[in-house]
């Protein structure tokens, strides 16, 4: 097949540019003909606050990448879309926020009927939604052929923002782990470090309010937990509430993007990853702790269930539930529990996760 794939690439940071680029590589693997139309400029500042860029790969970069498209230029959309359409078989736009369907309308339109299209979204729609967001999503998804989401869940939203008539297929999000030349060096194995460790975007759904209050009551008192991460709407919050808990000295804020060269060094630090949140579609994260070595505390949000084995190579609790995570942290650092589920971590095997994928993208 030729295949289009329309998302964020290098320089562009995060989850969804090292999955475009691990996916066009996947592909062209498997023998298709691949090239990624990627962006100049992704979003205006207001609707992504952190930083959008990094100056050095999170991976190999791929090929056939072009970067063409802004959205202030909505005449590159349709020109993209033209090429787009005379060049490929398959047309992909992948959709991280609700607002990319402005560009990608226009970018299908450039499409029209040359080629079959198809909407691969991280998220049907935003965990934290504004007005808006259904209306551009329901539009978007009624233009294309199509839907890739990455539950059962999320098929079903899609199928009830459009009809049940609608081409609504899922596979689980494979592993595209980051990856950098002269990563710091871990420190020696064996032992507990005494610290856990939350890490990503901090936003409210992720849940780290919650983390907080359960580290306060769960954790002993000589554990403490570093939090890493860009902080939307800024840490003060979190700041304050680590005070009123009496816990503000033995938590790390570490505002800001965490280059994946620093990330070893981030994660050999910790005893555990935390991932404390209210709701979930899919995550790299609980891969990226087993990568480092590192077992997930983890809610049963979303998929996080499907990649944290409770009491063998993690622990799982109940979404929004402080006393439940309570009771997990507690649990952690009873007995040799930490060391017992740090000796069952295994990295994860992409490859069959990627051949569901592909099969699932373009079928």
């Amino acid at each position: 097949m030729r295949i289009s794939l329309v998302g964020p690439a290098h320089p562009y940071k995060g989850g969804g540019a090292r999955h475009t680029t691990e996916l066009a590589r996947e592909l062209a693997v498997r023998g298709h003909t691949v090239a990624i139309e990627s962006w100049r400029a992704q979003y205006p500042e207001r609707l992504y606050p952190g930083r959008q860029t990094v100056d050095a790969p999170e991976g190999e970069l791929f090929g056939d990448t072009r970067r063409h498209l802004s959205w202030n230029r909505p005449l590159g959309w349709w020109r993209t879309g033209r090429r787009a359409g005379a060049e490929a078989d398959l047309v992909v736009v992948t959709v991280l926020i609700p607002a990319q369907a402005v560009p990608y309308l226009g970018i299908l339109a450039g499409v029209g009927a040359r080629a079959r299209t198809l909407a691969l979204c991280h998220n049907v729609l935003p965990h934290e939604r504004r007005p808006g967001d259904t209306a551009l999503m329901r539009m978007l998804l009624r233009r294309v052929d199509a839907v890739l989401a990455h539950s059962p869940e999320q098929a079903r939203l899609v199928r009830g923002l459009v009809g049940d008539g609608a081409s609504a297929r899922w596979a689980p999000l494979p592993p595209h782990l980051p990856r950098a030349q002269g990563a710091d060096a871990p420190p020696a194995e064996g032992g507990t470090r005494r610290n856990l460790l939350f890490f990503g975007i901090v936003r409210p759904y992720k849940g780290v309010d919650v983390l907080l209050r359960a580290f306060a009551r769960g954790a002993p008192a000589d554990v403490g937990l570093t939090v890493a991460g860009e902080f939307w709407g800024g840490s003060q919050r979190l700041r304050d509430l680590a005070r009123e808990l009496g816990v503000a000295d033995r938590v790390v804020f570490r505002e800001g993007y965490v280059p994946a060269a620093q990330l070893p060094g981030l994660f050999a630090g910790a005893d555990a990853l935390v991932l404390p949140y209210r709701s979930a579609t899919a995550t790299q994260n609980v891969y990226l702790a087993h990568e480092h070595g590192l077992p997930a505390i983890a809610t049963r949000a979303g998929g996080l269930a499907d990649q944290v084995t409770d009491g063998v190579d993690g622990l799982l609790c109940e979404p929004g539930d402080a006393d439940d995570l309570t009771c997990a942290l507690r649990r952690f650092y009873t007995g040799d529990t930490a060391e017992r589920l740090r000796a069952a971590v295994r990295p994860v095997d992409p490859a069959p996760h990627w051949d569901a994928y592909i099969e699932a993208l373009t079928g």
